[in-house]
C-alpha cells in the first residue's frame, strides 16, 4: 500500500511537469499572429493598466519567469522575453497578472506574501522534527513537525487561487487588448492551464502528505 502511495505522490508532480513542459515546447514553436515578443506583450498590458512603473527584465534559466512585488519587477526567462510565440505571450501575460493583483490589493496574493516567512520555517524544520519524532517514537515532536508542515501546506493551498486568478486575468488582457487573435485563444489557454497543473499537483501532494502524517500521529497515540 505504501509503495502505491509513494508512487502516486511522485508521479503526480512528474505528470504535471511533463504537461507544462510539453505545452510550452509545442507552443513556443508557434509564432503569435501579432509577432510581439513576451516583453512587448507584458509592457502593453502594464501600460493599459496604468502600471508604467513596473519594470520588465530578462531573467535567467528555463521557465524562471516570475513577478517580484518588492521591486515591482516582472522577470521573464530569455525565451519568453525575446520570443514572439504563443507560449511567450501567455507566460508574460500571466506574470503581469500578478503585477495587476499586487496593484489592486488582491486578497489571496496578500495572504500568500504574509505566509512566506511562516512557510519557509515550516519547510526548513518540519521534516527534521517529523523524522526525529517518528524514529524516536516521540508523538509530541511529531505533532510539532506536523504543525510546521501544515503552515507550508496552507501556503501551497493559498497559492492556487493566486495562480488561477493570474491566468484568468492574463486571458482577459490578451484578448481585450488584441494581443492574440480569436483563433489563438485555445492554444493560449492550453499553456496557462498546463502551468496551473503544476500548482494543483504540488498542493495535492502536500495535502496527501499532511494527511498521512496525521494518521501516523494518531496511530502512534493509539499504540501508546
Amino acid at each position: 500500500m505504501y509503495l502505491i502511495y509513494f508512487a502516486v505522490i511522485i508521479l503526480i508532480p512528474l505528470w504535471a511537469q511533463m504537461r507544462v513542459k510539453g505545452a510550452f515546447a509545442k507552443y513556443s514553436r508557434v509564432a503569435s499572429l501579432s509577432h510581439r515578443s513576451g516583453e512587448e506583450v507584458a509592457r502593453a498590458i502594464l501600460n493599459a493598466n496604468g502600471l508604467r512603473d513596473v519594470a520588465i527584465v530578462q531573467g535567467s534559466g528555463f521557465l524562471s519567469d516570475h513577478y517580484d512585488p518588492r521591486s515591482k519587477t516582472v522577470s521573464l526567462s530569455p525565451d519568453n522575453y525575446h520570443g514572439n510565440s504563443i507560449a511567450a505571450a501567455a507566460v508574460a501575460a500571466h506574470e503581469v497578472g500578478h503585477a495587476i493583483q499586487d496593484a489592486q490589493g488582491y486578497t489571496f496574493l496578500k495572504l500568500r506574501h504574509a505566509f512566506v516567512p511562516i512557510a519557509n520555517i515550516g519547510s526548513n524544520f518540519s521534516w527534521i522534527l517529523i523524522m526525529i519524532g517518528v524514529l524516536a517514537h516521540l508523538s509530541g515532536l511529531l505533532l510539532l513537525g506536523i504543525i510546521f508542515m501544515a503552515a507550508a501546506v496552507v501556503f501551497q493551498v493559498i497559492t492556487l487561487p493566486v495562480e488561477i486568478n493570474a491566468s484568468n486575468r492574463a486571458m482577459d488582457q490578451v484578448v481585450s487588448l488584441g494581443l492574440i487573435s480569436g483563433s489563438e485563444e485555445r492554444e493560449t489557454r492550453k499553456v496557462l492551464n498546463a502551468a496551473a497543473l503544476t500548482y494543483i499537483a504540488a498542493a495535492a501532494v502536500a495535502v496527501l502528505e499532511l494527511v498521512r502524517l496525521i494518521m501516523i500521529y494518531t496511530g502512534m497515540n493509539r499504540n501508546n
